[in-house]
């Protein structure tokens, strides 16, 4: 699916009953050591069948899906990360500074025709709107549109219900220039990933008070600001159409038309054999297998930030440390991944890190002993902690009730979901932590689960976090009853101390190591069990061009269309 933003629901290859089993004793043998037939794609590896705007023909419709219908558009409130939300604002508001293929910010000319650090002491970054931009209300894009997006997001009105104010919270000021097309902002320290604020421009009128931030973008985009517009938002027929807009001051879109319509994500395979879209998830074996032997598919394979992660809460037991930690030893991740890589033509390793992938700069192995399986040493941390041993098979004891913990899962997920959670319960019955399995309605896994922290264990990706100061949020100590991102408001002061050096430090190196620090703390602290890197394997109509697999890279949709 296309996906450009934060949290995603989990996904993976399906696994058989006899690889459950398997991977709770550690990495299967059977079929994981074979050779793959495709390398891991390096940084700025791409399958999008890159075309120039001259052999792209005008005209056609693209049709795409969506893994849930959603409900709130606005991708800065805390409801509004989900993929898919964020994948069609970014279609009709101003992405200010697409990534290149390498997940370099670059200005947008149709938007931007500069932006620059002007100062450095105080740090002023300059932007310099092209006079053209304008609203689909008639008003042009200013430096007011700027200046609400911080107010919103600076995290001083806790009526704005944001899901990160990082960054934003460094800005002194953002001031009128030479005239409103012209704008400063000036920060109170120096912040090296500036180019990932404002990366989505949206309009001062819809987002000045928090009742129009919180509320105004439920099930409607009331203001756009692009190349394409919406025609219709359709709850009944769960699908949302877009159209060019015919006042777009740049290069026409190629396409006629973009469609996108709710399915499960069981349902993509068959949704795409029967061509009723475009594009489907290809990594599940057994959809692989179907899709590769479509009429006119291409398989398009790309290097994403893409990780797939175990997340614990603070709530109940998970309360103590020393039982998160316990969590994290008996949680044996080889196993897991042995038995999501078990038939893939795709090379899996273990993920030891929250803020780097394994082929970006900086990474390096920071899960230490909370990354190793240690059966016996989760024994002996729930000692500690007082819960007690009642033998095998049986759920360990404290002041008369049982060490039980929630996994929750979407029912829309695929099996691969419903198996690890089977994993992981089966691994930590051995340490005498019992788990239940809770599906609960995909519509309201995020918004009425996960986004309220409603779990103890539950799995989803966060996806194309290129800077690492946008999980800042994640890792961020709550608030009072602002968690912004961190959903199972584990954290401390210590861990938002490194952040924060890490975000204010230019020197990339000296930065990197800031956060491998902080991601110690963060291991430690129990947050998340990290797992894996998943790859990036999509069925795309032959033909359809400068789309697909699009790595660290945007999309771009005033180029894609059908190839002549």
């Amino acid at each position: 699916m296309f996906k450009p933003h934060r949290a995603v629901a989990y996904t993976a290859a399906t696994l058989s009953a006899a690889l459950v089993m398997a991977a709770c004793g550690g990495p299967s043998g059977d079929g994981h050591d074979k050779a793959v037939s495709h390398a891991a794609p390096a940084v700025g590896a791409q399958g999008v069948n890159a075309q120039p705007a001259s052999k792209v023909r005008q005209g056609g419709t693209l049709k795409l899906s969506t893994q849930t219908w959603i409900t709130q558009y606005n991708e800065y409130q805390v409801d509004g990360t989900d993929g898919d939300a964020s994948a069609i604002l970014e279609q009709v508001e101003p992405v200010l500074m697409p990534k290149d293929a390498k997940g370099v910010p670059h200005p947008d000319p149709d938007y931007l025709r500069s932006a620059r650090v002007t100062s450095t002491a105080p740090q002023v970054v300059t932007y310099e709107l092209n006079p053209k931009a304008a609203w689909s209300d008639g008003k042009k894009m200013s430096y007011r549109d700027f200046a609400a997006v911080w107010h919103a997001l600076d995290g001083h009105d806790d009526r704005y219900l944001v899901a990160d104010s990082s960054g934003y919270d460094q800005i002194a000021d953002v001031a009128r220039g030479k005239d409103d097309q012209e704008v400063k902002v000036t920060f109170s320290t120096p912040y090296a990933d500036w180019q990932r604020l404002f990366r989505v421009l949206l309009p001062a009128a819809a987002i000045d008070t928090p009742e129009k931030f919180n509320k105004g973008w439920i099930q409607r985009i009331p203001v756009t600001g692009a190349a394409w517009k919406i025609k219709s938002i359709d709850k009944t027929a769960q699908t949302v159409s877009t159209m060019p807009d015919p006042k777009w001051w740049g290069a026409r879109p190629k396409l006629d038309s973009i469609t996108w319509r709710a399915l499960d994500l069981p349902a993509d395979t068959e949704a795409y054999l029967n061509k009723e879209v475009d594009e489907a998830p290809a990594i599940l074996p057994e959809d692989y297998k179907r899709l590769a032997k479509a009429p006119d598919t291409d398989i398009r394979r790309g290097a994403r930030w893409d990780e797939v992660h175990i997340s614990l809460s603070e709530r109940g037991a998970l309360g103590d440390v020393r039982v998160r930690q316990a969590v994290d030893l008996a949680t044996d991740r080889k196993g897991i991944v042995a038995a999501f890589a078990h038939d893939l033509d795709f090379p899996v390793e273990t993920l030891n890190s929250h803020f780097f992938m394994p082929n970006q700069a900086g990474y390096e192995d920071t899960a230490g002993k909370w990354g190793t399986f240690d059966l016996a040493g989760a024994k002996k941390l729930l000692d500690q902690a007082g819960w007690r041993d009642n033998g095998a098979g049986k759920p360990r004891t404290k002041g008369g009730r049982q060490l039980t913990l929630q996994y929750v899962i979407s029912s829309g997920s695929a099996s691969a979901s419903v198996d690890q959670a089977q994993i992981v319960q089966q691994q930590l019955g051995m340490a005498g932590i019992k788990v239940v399995i809770q599906q609960v309605p995909q519509a309201d896994f995020f918004v009425k689960f996960i986004d309220r922290g409603a779990f103890d264990l539950t799995s989803f990706r966060n996806v194309d976090e290129i800077f690492h100061s946008q999980l800042f949020s994640t890792f961020q100590q709550p608030k009072g009853a602002q968690a912004y991102l961190n959903y199972g408001r584990i954290g401390s002061p210590e861990i938002d101390k490194l952040m924060t050096q890490a975000s204010r430090t230019t020197d990339t190196s000296k930065s990197n190591a800031l956060y491998n620090e902080a991601d110690k703390l963060i291991w430690a602290e129990g947050h998340s069990i990290e797992l894996y890197q998943r790859p990036q394997i999509l069925a795309v109509r032959k033909g359809l061009a400068n789309f697909g697999a699009s790595g660290l890279g945007d999309s771009d949709f005033v180029t894609m269309g059908w190839q002549k």
